[in-house]
């Protein structure tokens, strides 16, 4: 009767050890404590000889039956270990919907893209294309096709890095203008504008850099005015600095242009009171533009008794310091994220 009392504390035992375990290493450790090879039933099984042959299949089956019984504890605590563990995992992944969200730092695009946007936006909206070109160019699509022959004298005041004889960084992004025309094989009206960057040797200072970025515009038309010009002209000043925004026209010079136009718009800081910004005028200079030279049109293939048209030409980074009172075009550059973080 001993080992019968044996196998019953044996099964009593295992029930109430495993309902104590909490985790899983532990419930392994007893699974193998009570059912393995050097386990309590492999102990208990070696002392069936002891018992009379007759009891032995009754033993056996008994024996069966309890380590049935404790499989059975051992599965039920498993679940439980489980679905603790579970229940664990969600509580600490929970999310709290009450919470404020994370703040994401998201980026803005540079001052000088947005600029050259809202310029494009505005004459897109007006029926021109946006054109681009190579900054390596040939002296003849960046001079010599521009009424800029090579003994010229304005080729001096466009101071250029040459590669070779021939090619250079372009000065300006006119010969966009020129390719343009000479790709439109019917001679077609255009109506383009043409963004990029230009460059020139100059010593970079608080207004000066050897690169910076150029929009320019051109129109070919059989009937192109000055009027038509000025009404372009007014409609970028009211874009860039507002509604209140007059223009006044000045007589200049440039080779690609007769007759030609300097651009001054009505201070936005005083309203044409004078002020230190313009100093004392009332007037600020923004641009250049004029009538396109007959020469540049007959150079491009265009009759000029049948055709003509009129160019416009601002630096983006002028634009920007005037609109925004920025006293250092070297800012733009320098990639201070401070200072790009004030255009969102």
């Amino acid at each position: 009767m001993k080992l019968y009392e044996k196998l019953e504390e044996i099964k009593k035992e295992a029930k109430e050890h495993i309902q104590l375990v909490k985790n899983l290493h532990s419930l392994n450790e007893a699974k193998s404590k009570y059912l393995g090879k050097k386990g309590s039933f492999s102990e208990i099984m070696k002392l069936m000889r002891d018992l009379p042959n007759d009891e032995r299949p009754k033993f056996g089956q008994m024996t069966n039956e309890a380590k049935q019984t404790i499989l059975a504890y051992i599965e039920e605590q498993r679940e439980d270990i489980e679905k603790a563990l579970v229940n664990e995992q969600l509580m600490n992944e929970t999310v709290d919907v009450t919470m404020p969200g994370k703040d994401f730092v998201v980026g803005n695009s540079h001052l000088l893209t947005q600029i050259q946007e809202e310029i494009e936006d505005l004459f897109i909206g007006m029926g021109y294309q946006v054109m681009e070109g190579p900054e390596i160019e040939i002296d003849e699509y960046n001079f010599e096709k521009l009424n800029l022959p090579k003994d010229h004298p304005a080729r001096d005041m466009q101071d250029t890095f040459y590669i070779t004889e021939d090619t250079l960084l372009r000065t300006h992004t006119s010969p966009v203008q020129v390719r343009t025309m000479l790709d439109n094989v019917d001679k077609g009206p255009v109506k383009i504008i043409c963004p990029g960057k230009v460059y020139r040797r100059d010593d970079d200072d608080a207004t000066h850099s050897h690169q910076f970025m150029q929009i320019e515009a051109l129109v070919v038309d059989t009937d192109t005015s000055m009027s038509d010009l000025k009404g372009t002209l007014l409609a970028l000043a009211k874009k860039l600095f507002g509604e209140k925004r007059e223009i006044r026209l000045r007589p200049s010079y440039f080779p690609f242009t007769e007759p030609s136009v300097e651009v001054d718009i009505s201070c936005h800081n005083c309203n044409g009171k004078g002020c230190n910004i313009c100093k004392g005028t009332g007037w600020i200079e923004i641009l250049g533009a004029g009538m396109v030279n007959d020469n540049v049109l007959e150079a491009s293939g265009y009759d000029s008794k049948k055709y003509q048209g009129f160019a416009l030409g601002m630096g983006v980074e002028r634009i920007a310091m005037l609109k925004y009172g920025i006293n250092d075009i070297r800012a733009f550059y320098t990639n201070d994220i401070r200072f790009n973080k004030q255009f969102k």
